[in-house]
């Protein structure tokens, strides 16, 4: 069907490398150009003397899409990877030393709030309910390109109409809900460094997934993801270029023909999946711009943040995560304990643990000493010193590291996800101005969950596909 198509991608991250696996399997070479040494980009990992971690954002699975994208790749995700369920999942804590935790159980989640706040656990397995009903609808929306009004129609997202128009603010209000416990139920927009005003509506469809299919993490960390699915590139035939960025997308008309790559060779092409940003391959890769130049330049960027990589002293005990609020307007805190999910991995009694923080954009392009003094800030906090105990610092990331070492466009990860940029629609798959010209990646798909990246390879390939088909 598909012989004799080549097809070059731009970077091997999660996105490319489904996208890579998805054309490989139907007859399409696929080259895979990676800036890095290494695939698997955000969702990637190192080890330091002897502890292994996960290097980017990506902290819980889900793994309904996951498998999802999986199966589209012929595969079985149990197969390929060993899932480990997250009991106690995470806890909030705010400056008033108040603490919300959520556990997978649900009754046992909503039996904590009401010693704390009568009535509140009616009202928040009623919302849990009903959450996890409209998720139930939308779900298949997540599989679609491009939803019109058939899809709509066909899976009865139609009747969520008023839920996809509201802020993930409005939608929590009326569950009637404490304070404490919507800002903890909206603590994925917080640790993406906006509030809950600006936030999708989709944010409030995570604790029906904690609560109904559960919240896993990989055995061997989230790069266990990007491992196997770099295996699966490999068997399927797809040529890695490694430490070969790509320089410039070069087109003829509205047609995109080769790629030039930093050491000035040209690589034809008759179509170019970007796993790069979608903006920054429009606004920094593409040989001539587009019409909306100006527009993509004004997107509010969401920054990569700060994170220390720890070994800790302390046993830990649960939850998996532990974010912290602050009462002076900055963004929250998060410490991960991988250590809780695998002790065995602990070295000489030392255990490893994650501690980071997002920073707001404008105060990251102020320069690398104010990215390190904020680093310096949050390690030097007390919060979550009697967790870890005695630690060690034995590596760190600021905004200006994350984006050398993994070519992110203006150190940035991605376009901040609001309710308006939702409402009128991601970076699409297929490029509305240049022929041949595929997205794949986050930026394509709501949320920074690595099956969110898998899923968008896929319907980037399928794009593809059915281009080439007419």
């Amino acid at each position: 069907m598909s012989g004799g198509l080549k097809a070059i991608i731009i970077g091997a991250g999660i996105g490319g490398l489904a996208t890579a696996i998805y054309l490989a399997q139907r007859g399409v070479s696929v080259r895979v150009f990676e800036a890095g040494p290494t695939t698997g980009g955000l969702a990637s990992g190192f080890t330091l003397d002897g502890f292994s971690f996960d290097y980017g954002p990506y902290i819980l699975l889900d793994r309904p899409g996951l498998e999802w994208a999986f199966h589209q790749l012929g595969e079985e995700l149990a197969n390929h990877v060993e899932l480990t369920k997250i009991e106690d999942i995470y806890e909030v804590g705010f400056p008033n030393d108040v603490k919300v935790s959520f556990h997978s159980d649900l009754e046992h989640t909503a039996a904590e709030f009401e010693k704390q706040w009568p009535g509140s656990a009616r009202k928040y397995i009623e919302f849990v309910h009903r959450t996890d009903r409209i998720y139930q609808r939308l779900s298949e929306l997540q599989h679609v390109s491009h939803p019109r009004l058939a899809d709509m129609l066909a899976s009865g997202a139609w009747k969520e109409a008023r839920f996809l128009l509201s802020s993930l603010q409005q939608v929590l209000a009326r569950t009637g809900l404490p304070e404490e416990i919507v800002n903890a139920v909206g603590i994925w927009t917080h640790v993406a460094g906006q509030n809950l005003h600006q936030a999708p509506s989709p944010l409030a469809l995570v604790p029906s997934l904690f609560h109904t299919v559960g919240s896993y993490c990989p055995r061997g960390g989230i790069r266990r993801i990007a491992e196997v699915l770099t295996q699966l590139a490999l068997n399927s035939g797809v040529q890695f270029e490694l430490n070969r960025k790509i320089k410039k997308i070069c087109s003829e008309g509205n047609r995109v023909t080769a790629v030039q790559t930093e050491d000035g060779e040209f690589h034809p092409a008759q179509v170019i999946v970007s796993n790069h940003s979608a903006i920054g391959t429009y606004l920094d890769l593409l040989d001539q711009p587009i019409g909306k130049k100006n527009e993509l330049e004004k997107l509010q960027l969401q920054s990569p943040g700060v994170c220390a990589y720890l070994a800790v002293k302390n046993t830990p005990r649960p939850p998996y995560l532990r974010f912290r609020l602050t009462d002076n307007g900055e963004p929250c805190r998060l410490l991960i304990n991988p250590g809780l999910l695998a002790p065995e991995e602990a070295v000489d009694g030392w255990y490893p643990a994650r501690l980071l923080s997002p920073m707001r954009y404008a105060d990251a392009e102020r320069g690398t000493e104010d990215q390190r003094q904020y680093l310096g800030k949050i390690l030097a906090e007390n919060w979550w010193r009697p967790v870890g105990g005695e630690f060690r610092v034995l590596a760190t990331q600021i905004p200006a590291e994350w984006s050398s070492r993994f070519n992110l466009y203006r150190a940035s990860m991605n376009p901040v996800m609001t309710a308006k940029f939702m409402r009128a629609g991601r970076m699409p798959h297929r490029s509305p101005y240049f022929q041949g010209l595929y997205f794949a990646g986050s930026s394509t798909h709501p949320g920074q969950w690595v099956s969110f990246c898998s899923i968008s390879g896929v319907l980037a390939a399928k794009c593809l596909l059915e281009d080439a088909r007419c």
